[in-house]
């Protein structure tokens, strides 16, 4: 590997490392929490070598939510899919959810749950994106109640409801366990099972 693939390689690296460290004070304070210095100071770095890296903070702000969505994926949809389709999917999505949020994966918690509020009434890019990634995790709550329907395994029922539903009690849930409710897994899902007839 030559001199400018190896900088190219430490760049990489270099950029990966911060938007992790991103992900973390954004879940904690939001994405307006960041700032280059910050991001120097807590990793030990310059802050025109991040701003080599990065430009701009709203580029900042959207590395750290693909890097909070690469790591979502890894460690709540691609377990879950190892379940099989149908409920037992849907509950494995459900259980991998609470784990993240409960161990948590980020500092503070979903990721998510502290950057939208900040961003929902903001048009832009940053906006465009966690507003795309929400709508995706809702559609894929509400295939996953679409197939378990479909198999019979449980009620007919508005899919786009249900998982409309299903994520404000995640939120809430998530909520609760920051606050250090012990109880907060086991009224998902207590819900969860009204919210499918069982």
């Amino acid at each position: 590997m030559n001199e400018h693939d190896q900088r190219l390689v430490r760049g990489a690296r270099a950029r990966r490392r911060i938007a992790r460290h991103a992900v973390d004070i954004a879940s904690v304070e939001g994405l307006t929490g960041l700032s280059l210095g910050r991001l120097a100071t807590d990793l030990g770095l310059s802050k025109s070598g991040i701003q080599t890296l990065f430009k701009t903070k709203e580029n900042l702000q959207l590395a750290a939510a693909d890097a909070a969505q690469a790591e979502f994926t890894e460690a709540v949809l691609v377990p879950a899919q190892e379940a099989p389709d149908g409920t037992a999917r849907l509950r494995a999505l459900i259980e991998r959810w609470i784990a993240y949020a409960e161990t948590p994966l980020f500092a503070g918690g979903c990721f998510w749950s502290a950057t939208l509020p900040d961003f929902d009434s903001r048009p832009g890019p940053v906006r465009d994106v966690l507003l795309a990634q929400h709508e995706a995790w809702l559609a894929h709550l509400a295939a996953r109640l679409r197939h378990a329907a479909d198999a019979g395994e449980i009620p007919a029922l508005d899919p786009d409801l249900r998982a409309f539903q299903l994520d404000a009690v995640l939120v809430a849930a998530n909520t609760a366990m920051r606050w250090g409710d012990p109880t907060a897994a086991a009224k998902v899902w207590r819900i969860v099972d009204q919210l499918l007839g069982d």
